[in-house]
């Protein structure tokens, strides 16, 4: 299975779960969107990492473990979005210590926020792209920047960050596949990427 590159477009806070961010990734060689619902402490941590001005006082989680890292000499390579079952992404880290290679399962937030720290790319398989990936309209308002983007989202912080839902279709289940490619139509004209999500992988699960 070929490996596509990807980029982080932005994040995007939920007009409809409280507390939730779409995490957006970017097709590098095209125009496809990969939105993945993350929580308020994993959009921070991904923001503070996109943000080079912000510093912490202190070590967060993810600075914690590059430096943890860092002084024993493991290197991460790269992640790859590897799997995607019932709208969860799961993710690989790959190390290297002593030109040893190691692979570590982890959340994708939670991959994607290292692969920062590293600077180290973000990779997803053609096939997931194929399935999951969308394309998106991103129209931003006139005057808006990225660091405002990024002073919204860590404006905002919340305590208590989400897990990627594993019931991100449950709302969707009654309708028809014509019905939900019309509301999929429709949260993307609306730039509602959370939602598009939701319904893209309630697509996704009932296609062969």
């Amino acid at each position: 299975m070929s490996l596509v590159k990807l980029t982080i477009k932005g994040i995007s806070y939920s007009q409809t779960q409280n507390g939730a961010y779409a995490l957006i990734l970017n097709e590098v060689d095209g125009d496809r969107k990969l939105p993945i619902v993350i929580g308020a402490f994993e959009a921070q941590a991904i923001a503070i990492a996109l943000e080079k001005e912000i510093k912490p006082p202190r070590p967060l989680t993810h600075d914690l473990f590059k430096n943890f890292a860092d002084r024993f000499d493991i290197v991460v390579k790269q992640v790859i979005i590897h799997k995607l079952v019932d709208g969860v992404f799961y993710s690989s880290i790959i190390c290297e210590r002593d030109k040893i290679e190691e692979i570590i399962d982890a959340r994708t937030s939670d991959a994607i926020a290292l692969a920062l720290r590293f600077q180290a790319p973000i990779y997803t398989y053609k096939n997931i792209l194929d399935k999951a990936g969308i394309f998106l309209k991103t129209n931003p308002k006139e005057g808006e920047t990225d660091s405002q983007e990024m002073d919204d989202i860590l404006s905002n912080p919340d305590t208590f960050g989400l897990e990627e839902s594993n019931t991100s279709g449950s709302l969707y289940q009654q309708n028809s596949l014509s019905e939900l490619n019309e509301l999929l139509d429709a949260a993307v004209l609306d730039e509602d990427y959370e939602k598009a999500a939701k319904i893209r992988d309630e697509i996704s699960k009932r296609e062969p």
